[in-house]
Order: structure tokens, then C-alpha cells, then sequence
């Protein structure tokens, strides 16, 4: 899997290399943004058994500024397993469409209370809409 992979929700082959990503561990398509639950611990460890397909279910703001700060913040996908209902955010990759991650941004103000639940517990905060202008201005578009 060095080279790339296919996703397992639309099927596109998608490029494991950092250059056009601009990421290390991806794991999820650039074209539908779904996911893979591969990491067990901490990302790009792959020790995950469940392997099962992460649905891209939101967006939210990086906890930590370390290593790439963007404007004093970073934008992260927020991923709910299918099958073990594990929950993992990602750092977006510079191939990302921006139009599918506008739609996971609208459509998690639909979020139903158990899920939201599930990212309160897991300490993720989730964006609200009122929150737009941030993320157009993270995407480079505002």
C-alpha cells in the first residue's frame, strides 16, 4: 500500500504520495473523503483488526499547533466507523475536494444527538454552521 490504494466507497484509486497530499498517513480519498479504519492507537500505526469503512461525518478544528499551524489553526475531518462506531479525525490532504468537504461541513448540522453525544465524549468538537467563514477561509477560499 505504498503506492496508493482503492477506496472502498467509490472505488477511486487514490495516490499515497505525500507530494500531492501533502500528508504521511493517508488513509482516506481525496474524491468521496471516506476512510478506512486501519490506525488502532495513533495515526499510521495500522493496527487496527476492525478495518471497516469510516464514513467522513463532519469537520473541527486541530487541539494541537505543533507541528502545522495554519493561521493559528488547522481544519480536520471527523470519521465515524461503520462497524465499530470507533471515532477518528484526520488532517485534511491538499487533494481533498473541497466541494465534498463543504457538504460533510452543511450536512453535519443534521447530526443526530447520539453521534454529537459520541464526539462530546471523545472530546471533538464538532463545527456548527455559524462557523462558515472559518472554514472558507481554512479551505483558501475566502
Amino acid at each position: 500500500e505504498t503506492e496508493g490504494f482503492r477506496c472502498m466507497q467509490c472505488g477511486g484509486y487514490v495516490l499515497r504520495n505525500s507530494l500531492f497530499s501533502g500528508v504521511i498517513n493517508r488513509n482516506h480519498c481525496p474524491y468521496c473523503l471516506w476512510s478506512r479504519h486501519v490506525d488502532w492507537k495513533q495515526a499510521g500505526d495500522r493496527m487496527s483488526v476492525c478495518k471497516g469503512k469510516m464514513r467522513p461525518i463532519g469537520l473541527t478544528l486541530k487541539r494541537e499547533y505543533k507541528k502545522y499551524p495554519i493561521r493559528g489553526h488547522e481544519l480536520m475531518l471527523i470519521h465515524a466507523c461503520e462497524d465499530c462506531r470507533y471515532i477518528s479525525i484526520n488532517r485534511i490532504a491538499a487533494d481533498d475536494s473541497t466541494e465534498v468537504l463543504l457538504a460533510v461541513f452543511e450536512s453535519s448540522a443534521e447530526m443526530e444527538e447520539i453521534m454529537r453525544s459520541a464526539l462530546s465524549t471523545s472530546q471533538i468538537v464538532l463545527l456548527k454552521p455559524s462557523q462558515l467563514g472559518l472554514v472558507l477561509q481554512l479551505l483558501g477560499i475566502k
